[in-house]
């Protein structure tokens, strides 16, 4: 299968991130959300907008899954007028690649049910975020039949140069959750940091290029340290409630596996408290603010 037309499913920050990637790459990108102002906006990319998802699914053969979680994902290849319908409909097999951070033994379970119907996953959840990956910094991590992957790759290539191959599917997104672990308490003990700093009387933006030039210093401070310092949080690389969302995915397998993850789940009640406070779309670099309201 030669791939010259991409469908884009989902248009909020990654959706909108990848778009700019294929584009850029020559592609012809149709693109659906839900959200019409969000299907409008994407258009900006140079993607072509669709009024539903049976037209981008009747004219691509292969479609990139930018969706919230694996709810969202099972709905759009399998529930009604999704990929299975579309096959069905004759429209020939259809290809899948998720981006989405999933649950694992979901989406492996999803592609074992859809495959003898024409349907093909591939799982490619990107670490990066949104920002990165549209400046071509976007690792992926890849998981499926490798015949299959071999097929999308010029598509995985456009998204993101840099890959890895995890196995079967299901491991790209175990991979995810565990890197995400690590990122999520990269920012954690940053923003602790700046907020200590700050109640010790120093100033934020002046204390972060401080420990930028020392051994603290990491890609996450390059990436959220501003945000951070100069508590900027509503023009979002990555939200809240995404992390949030993988967190309690990373819990979840914890209790599976029978392993506590006790900074992981310190990390998710601040989320939480951010969600409380109303800024579950900000960035997650606000992960910050609720470190700041713990008060004695």
């Amino acid at each position: 299968m030669t791939v010259a037309r991409v469908g884009v499913i989902g248009a909020g920050l990654m959706g909108t991130a990848v778009a700019q990637r294929l584009v850029a790459a020559g592609f012809e990108v149709l693109a659906y959300d839900v959200d019409a102002d969000k299907r409008t906006a994407i258009g900006s990319t140079g993607a072509r907008p669709e009024a539903t998802l049976s037209a981008v699914l009747a004219g691509c053969e292969a479609n990139v899954l930018c969706v919230f979680n694996t709810q969202q994902v099972e709905e759009v290849i399998a529930g009604p007028g999704g990929g299975l319908d579309a096959v069905a409909g004759g429209v020939g097999e259809r290809m899948f690649v998720v981006t989405t951070t999933c649950d694992p033994d979901r989406l492996a379970a999803l592609a074992k049910r859809v495959e003898p119907r024409g349907a093909r996953i591939v799982e490619f959840p990107v670490s990066g975020t949104s920002k990165q990956v549209a400046q071509g910094d976007g690792v992926g991590l890849a998981g499926g039949d490798p015949r299959v992957i071999d097929r999308a790759a010029p598509v995985l290539e456009a998204i993101c140069a840099s890959r890895h191959y995890l196995g079967e599917v299901g491991n790209g997104s175990r991979a995810k959750l565990a890197v995400n672990l690590i990122l999520g308490l990269n920012r954690a003990a940053l923003a602790e940091g700046l907020v200590f700093a700050e109640r010790l009387g120093l100033d934020r933006v002046a204390f972060l290029e401080v420990v930028r030039g020392s051994a603290a210093h990491s890609k996450v401070m390059d990436v959220k340290g501003d945000l951070m310092a100069r508590r900027e949080y509503q023009n979002p690389q990555s939200r809240v409630d995404q992390s949030l969302k993988d967190f309690n995915l990373m819990l979840e397998q914890a209790r599976a596996t029978g392993q506590d993850l006790p900074f992981a789940a310190v990390y998710a009640r601040m989320l939480e408290d951010c969600t409380e406070h109303g800024e579950a779309r900000w960035d997650n670099a606000a992960i910050a603010e609720a470190i700041a309201r713990l008060r004695s």
